[in-house]
């Protein structure tokens, strides 16, 4: 019963903490829109506080006078101070982390859903908090420069090929410095692409299959909740279309429509709060993992080339000519979403890389020395 109560405090804590937090950024805000939606997710805290105040009244525990914590008041003077924009992210970050903080608690699962809700919400808010005629990200499709870069597809190419690269690179000069015979050096090159990539295939594949698993587990709680609290869930809805600029009777008659549907309302919350594509769940594991192998092959070939046609310093001056020319075109291709110049992209990755294989050039002489 003790443990009970001091849950029951410091959840009311958290609340209130939340409703004041929530309330300052109202009382910031200038935009119509987003003060009506902090101050709906003030009310919402507050009456998720009187929960917790309820049951400590049932336990005989008085309630304690509220003091908000030294978080709250930062973040409240910030938001006053600069806008709630500048606190935003921060907010929204904490949000995401704490979603889930009544998944265990069984006396709390009416509001459980609400928090996760209070989430999405925020993040919404905090992704849109720019929003209301022309943006940065808008300035930003305008400029070539930020056309160039095509996102995370393109990102995870370079790094993987990198990796592919400089790991294998490094394996060669190690096994070279060391004065391992040519055929010695060829076979743990190729050894080294094929683990490399073996294990980078895998990898991959674990990740995107936990991934699916994960989506496909929220999106059974969400469907479970839509069953439960059908409710809370329409009002979440509502909430997120109103941070997307829809006005609030219009966000609430399209929520109503869409939850007559529970599997078009399934749908669109997994999409609009859990940010899962049903029809995708994070992508194909079987492709990723193809696609990763390939990468890092591509990278790790070109250390352990010459060692097919070359022997001796010959094969390993062409091996450090080939790997230090690749290094330059991933920091070439780097720079496309990195903002640098090609030319210090380039340069950062030759010297980091050839440095990173002079190191094991060494370690493999002095080790090789010493054990002979």
């Amino acid at each position: 019963m003790v443990s009970d109560i001091k849950r029951y405090q410091d959840n009311l804590r958290d609340e209130l903490n939340g409703a004041a937090l929530y309330a300052a950024l109202a009382a910031a805000e200038s935009d119509p829109l987003r003060k009506d939606l902090f101050m709906q997710l003030a009310q919402a805290e507050s009456s998720h506080a009187q929960l917790w105040r309820d049951k400590l009244s049932a336990a005989g525990v008085q309630d304690e006078r509220f003091v908000p914590g030294f978080r709250t008041r930062l973040l409240a003077k910030l938001a006053q101070r600069f806008g709630p924009g500048f606190v935003l992210p921060t907010i929204a970050a904490a949000e995401v982390a704490d979603r889930n903080k009544y998944a265990g608690q069984t006396d709390a699962q009416a509001i459980s859903a609400e928090e996760r809700g209070h989430a999405a919400v925020i993040q919404a808010v905090a992704a849109n908090a720019g929003s209301g005629g022309t943006t940065g990200t808008d300035i930003g499709r305008a400029e070539p420069w930020h056309r160039g870069a095509s996102g995370n597809n393109l990102r995870a190419a370079i790094l993987g090929a990198n990796d592919g690269l400089v790991s294998n690179f490094c394996l060669v000069m190690g096994i070279a410095g060391a004065g391992s015979a040519n055929r010695a050096v060829l076979l743990t090159g190729l050894a080294g692409l094929a683990a490399g990539a073996c294990s980078m295939a895998l990898g991959e594949w674990l990740s995107v299959t936990n991934a699916r698993e994960l989506a496909q587990t929220q999106i059974a709680r969400e469907a479970e909740e839509i069953e439960q609290t059908p409710l809370a869930e329409q009002h979440e809805l509502a909430l997120i279309f109103e941070v997307k600029g829809m006005p609030k009777e219009d966000a609430e008659r399209i929520a109503s429509q869409i939850m007559k549907d529970k599997k078009g309302a399934l749908d669109t919350l997994a999409r609009e709060e859990l940010g899962i594509d049903p029809a995708e769940l994070g992508g194909n594991p079987w492709t990723a993992a193809a696609t990763s192998f390939a990468l890092f092959s591509a990278g790790a070939i070109f250390p352990v080339a010459p060692f097919l046609w070359m022997h001796g310093p010959r094969a390993i001056m062409a091996s450090a000519l080939a790997s230090g020319m690749v290094l330059c075109a991933v920091g070439v291709l780097s720079s496309l979403f990195n903002g640098r110049s090609y030319w210090y992209s380039a340069a950062r990755q030759l010297i980091f890389g050839c440095l990173a294989a002079a190191v094991t050039y060494g370690i493999g002489a002095a080790l090789g020395r010493a054990l002979t």
